[in-house]
C-alpha cells in the first residue's frame, strides 16, 4: 500500500511520528512524506534523516502560521498535484493546513484518509471571522475521514460540540506517546544550592513565555535562589528580553538543541505555561526522565500531571500562580522533588508509552 503522509514540520514529524513511519514501513508499506520546503538546519537534518528510513520526501512551499489566500490555494494546488500524481491508497494528515487542504482534496478524490488533530491552537481560542472560516473548511474537509485522531478529549468534545466531526469517526490518542527507550530515567540532580527550571518550546506568548518570566522575576525580587533555562527557537521575537534577563544572571538560552535529553537531565524541574496545546510533547518528555512538571491545568498539559504528585498545575495566561507554584516548587525538600520525578516517570510508563501509542494508531487506521 502507497501511504501519503502530509505535515507542517519535517522536525516534528521526525521527532513524534518516526517510530510510526519505521513501524509502517516494516510492514513495508510504501511512504511518501509531503513537507515544507524550509532554509533552517534542523528541517534539513530531519529530512535527510527520514529520508534515511526509506521514505520519498516531496517539498511543497508552505507558510505555517496565518492564513494567506493566494498562498493557501497555492498550498492546495501544490497537494492536488502531488496526490493526482502519487496516486496514493491512504492519506494521513497532521495540523491544521494539511488536515484542510489535503483532506478536501482526498474527500474530492475518494481517498481513504485520517486526520489528526495535534491541537485546536489560535484560530479557536478567538470568536470572530476566522475562527467561523476554520470551522466551515474543517466541517467540510473532515467531513469523509476515515477517523480524526484527537491527543485529548476536550479537544475533541469541542469539535463534536461545534459540529465539526461526528464523535463515531474520532479516536483520542495519548499524543504521540514518549519513546520510552530514548528518554530514559535520569537520577535526580544533586541537592544543589540553586533550583534550575527548564522550558523547552518555540519563545511565543502562546507557550506562556510572558507568564514564566514575569514569575521568574517575582522570584528573583524574592531573592529565591533559582534559575531559569530556555531550548528552543523564537517564533516571535523576545532576544531583548532574553538578553537584558541573561545579563541580569537568571536566565540561560540555548537556542535549537538536536537533543534536549542533557537538558532535562541537568534540569530540577520542567516548566510549561502554555496557553493551548494538543499534548504537550515536552511535559511527557520530561516526565519520563524523571524531572516533576509545572504546566498549565488545561488540555493537553494536565494530562501528564498526578496533581500534586508528580508536579503541579497553575492556571493558564496567570504569571500569579506560576509563581506561587514555582515557589511552593523551590520550598519542597529534595527527597520529595526526587520522588516527584520517579512518580511521573511511572505515569508515562503506564500510560504514554509511545509503542503502544502507534500500535493502537495503526490498529485503528486499519493498514
Amino acid at each position: 500500500m502507497k501511504i501519503l503522509i502530509v505535515c507542517n514540520n519535517s522536525a516534528g514529524l521526525e521527532r513524534f511520528r518516526g517510530k510510526l513511519i519505521q513501524s509502517l514501513i516494516e510492514k513495508e508499506h510504501d511512504i511518501v512524506l509531503v513537507i515544507p520546503k524550509s532554509e533552517k538546519d534542523t528541517e534539513i537534518q530531519a529530512q535527510r534523516r527520514i529520508k534515511t528510513l526509506g521514505c520519498k520526501l516531496i517539498q511543497v512551499p508552505m507558510e505555517r502560521r496565518g492564513m494567506n489566500p493566494v498562498k493557501d490555494i497555492s498550498l492546495f494546488l501544490a497537494y492536488r498535484k502531488h496526490i493526482e500524481e502519487q496516486k496514493p491508497d491512504y492519506v494521513i494528515t497532521y495540523t491544521i493546513k494539511p488536515n484542510i487542504y489535503a483532506g478536501l482534496e482526498c474527500r474530492l478524490k475518494k481517498i481513504p484518509y485520517v486526520a489528526n488533530i495535534t491541537g485546536l491552537g489560535t484560530a479557536f481560542q478567538k470568536s470572530g471571522v476566522l475562527k467561523k472560516i476554520v470551522t466551515v473548511m474543517y466541517k467540510f474537509s473532515l467531513g469523509r475521514a476515515k477517523v480524526i485522531f484527537f491527543e485529548n478529549r476536550e479537544n475533541r468534545n469541542s469539535m463534536v460540540d461545534m459540529g465539526i466531526v461526528d464523535e463515531k469517526h474520532t479516536h483520542v490518542l495519548h499524543g504521540a506517546g514518549v519513546d520510552l527507550c530514548h528518554f530514559k530515567y535520569e537520577n535526580y540532580p544533586q541537592n544543589d544550592s540553586e533550583i534550575r527550571f527548564l522550558f523547552i518550546g518555540r519563545v511565543m506568548k502562546e507557550k506562556g513565555i510572558h507568564e514564566l518570566f514575569t514569575a521568574m522575576k517575582m522570584l528573583q525580587n524574592d531573592k529565591e535562589k533559582c534559575c531559569l533555562h530556555i531550548v528552543g527557537s523564537f517564533e516571535e521575537d523576545y532576544s531583548k528580553e532574553i538578553e537584558q534577563y541573561q545579563k541580569e544572571g537568571w536566565l540561560n538560552y540555548h537556542g535549537v538543541q538536536n537533543d534536549v535529553r542533557p537538558f532535562i537531565s541537568n534540569s530540577h524541574c520542567v516548566v510549561l505555561p502554555s496557553w493551548h496545546e494538543g499534548m504537550a510533547n515536552t511535559n511527557l518528555e520530561g516526565a519520563a526522565t524523571g524531572r516533576p512538571l509545572i504546566t498549565s491545568n488545561i488540555a493537553g498539559c494536565k494530562e501528564a500531571v498526578i496533581k500534586n504528585v508528580s508536579g503541579f498545575l497553575c492556571e493558564s495566561q496567570n504569571a500569579e500562580s506560576l509563581y506561587k507554584k514555582m515557589k511552593d516548587f523551590i520550598a519542597l525538600p529534595y527527597e520529595y522533588r526526587r520522588k516527584m520525578g520517579q512518580e511521573g516517570r511511572k505515569w508515562m510508563e503506564e500510560t504514554f508509552d509511545k509503542e503502544k501509542v502507534v500500535e493502537e494508531t495503526i490498529t485503528i487506521m486499519g493498514v
